[in-house]
């Protein structure tokens, strides 16, 4: 039986995609955890950034590759699907990359309540969370053509900041005294031929690598636009690749130029490193308001394509039976999954209303699992690139980064499954019990929807 119910309409460019990711990927963070970065890592903090990029990417090729063969919405339940043919556990990685997104737009609306209320401080800031996750949940509903506009301009206004940034620290910086490879401890450098200090600073790289590594989270997201994609087969993995380098060389520079006009000691004990930065050339505290401005425009990115990346995996997922069906339902005239969109907005105003005096807490929840989740794409790359499922697939991938494997082996999806487990074990006990807790209940769902579903696809 054919399906004739209506498809998403493919409007998204390959600029346009890559913009998805780079707004996805600046977010807000890079304006505080320069500064906490610095506190480790000193004038080594580019090469940090660096390590950082390279840490990223390893999962990013990856997705890169699986997203080339399965170019659809609900990009890691159809990865984990096609991998082990086992719809419970693909249908647990989808359940908790929902969950990821959802809260990570609730986690990201309430940052944005918290620098409104800088300039409107009349009332509550979840008032304004709640309010910012209803008016870009109407923008996702009304056309993926108007969201997708509206994160281009926000993510250039976001570039722009940065810009304007390494702009002044090149122009006014004074970049003749400062030792690039200082580190912290003891003021040790990598040009110091004290063979320890050359390992306390390659430990310290590594620390602050860490850290910064959370500076590249969204990059996973661009996958879940594929079936609104204009040739998502190759737009995608080269999205995926752009935006992480262009985020890589716009932070490095920033770096650079910060270091160029104030000390790593300035910038790690600053709360609002980068509007420092601006103050010191403008001597007011214009900089401050700047940044605060600049961050609005940040977050609520964030908070959009967080949502609509939560809409179309429900989407993918009810489309391919995983899910209840109803979330598979295009509205006639916007061609946007409309229940998926409402139902990811009241969930999400759900956990700022009852979480938002934890949602630190609970942001950590969903940091733990976009790593679990990193674990399960790559462990499905290795898989399907063993098992030869599919001619194309083998084709693409001796074709695509063939010399970063070694005899057939993918020794970066390797090293991506290694940088994941890692990063896990470096979250609190109480983090890692609750997480737990969520997965495990999540994981049962997906048992119990395999089980009572009565539409089962053929694999």
């Amino acid at each position: 039986m054919t399906d004739t119910s209506p498809a998403l309409k493919r409007t998204i460019t390959l600029f346009q995609a890559t913009l998805f990711g780079i707004g996805l990927i600046l977010g807000a963070g890079i304006y505080v955890i320069i500064g906490e970065a610095a506190k480790i890592a000193g004038n080594l903090l580019w090469i940090s950034f660096l390590l950082s990029s390279f840490l990223a990417l390893c999962t990013a090729f990856s997705y890169a590759e699986l997203s080339s063969l399965f170019p659809k919405s609900a990009a890691e339940y159809i990865y984990v699907k096609n991998a082990t043919r086992k719809l419970s556990i693909s249908i647990f990685v989808g359940y908790l990359t929902i969950l990821v997104s959802i809260v990570s737009a609730s986690a990201v609306a309430i940052g944005f309540s918290n620098y409104l209320s800088v300039f409107l401080p009349m009332y509550d800031p979840i008032f304004y969370s709640i309010i910012l996750i209803s008016i870009l949940s109407f923008i996702n509903f009304y056309g993926i053509r108007e969201s997708i506009w509206f994160n281009t301009i926000f993510t250039i206004i976001e570039l722009s900041g940065l810009i304007i940034i390494i702009f002044i620290g090149l122009m006014f910086g004074n970049f003749s005294n400062i030792d690039f490879f200082e580190s912290p401890l003891l003021s040790t450098s990598l040009n110091n031929n004290n063979n320890n200090n050359f390992l306390v600073s390659i430990g310290l790289i590594f620390g602050s690598s860490a850290l910064i590594f959370f500076a590249y989270y969204g990059f996973e997201n661009i996958p879940n636009i594929a079936e609104e994609t204009r040739n998502p087969s190759k737009t995608i993995s080269r999205a995926i690749l752009l935006s992480i380098i262009i985020t890589t060389i716009v932070y490095v520079l920033v770096v650079i130029s910060s270091l160029g006009l104030v000390t790593w000691q300035e910038l790690a004990t600053s709360n609002v490193p980068l509007a420092l930065v601006i103050e010191k050339v403008l001597q007011n505290k214009v900089g401050s308001l700047i940044i605060s401005l600049i961050a609005l425009f940040a977050t609520t990115n964030t908070v959009l394509m967080m949502l609509v990346s939560s809409s179309r995996i429900m989407y993918g997922m009810s489309k391919d039976n995983a899910l209840f069906n109803p979330f598979s339902k295009i509205h006639d005239k916007t061609k946007t999954p409309w229940l998926a969109t409402i139902v990811s907005a009241l969930i999400s105003i759900t956990v700022i209303i009852i979480f938002s005096n934890e949602i630190s807490a609970v942001s950590k929840i969903a940091v733990f699992g976009i790593f679990t989740v990193f674990v399960f794409v790559n462990f499905s790359y290795i898989l399907i690139k063993f098992k030869g499922q599919s001619s194309s697939f083998s084709s693409s991938i001796s074709h695509s980064f063939s010399i970063l494997n070694y005899k057939r082996v993918p020794i970066l999806a390797i090293l991506g499954i290694i940088i994941s487990v890692v990063m896990l074990s470096q979250f609190d006990l109480t983090t890692v019990l609750y997480s737990l807790v969520i997965m495990s209940i999540l994981f049962l769902s997906g048992i119990l929807f395999d089980k009572h579903t009565k539409i089962r696809k053929k694999y």
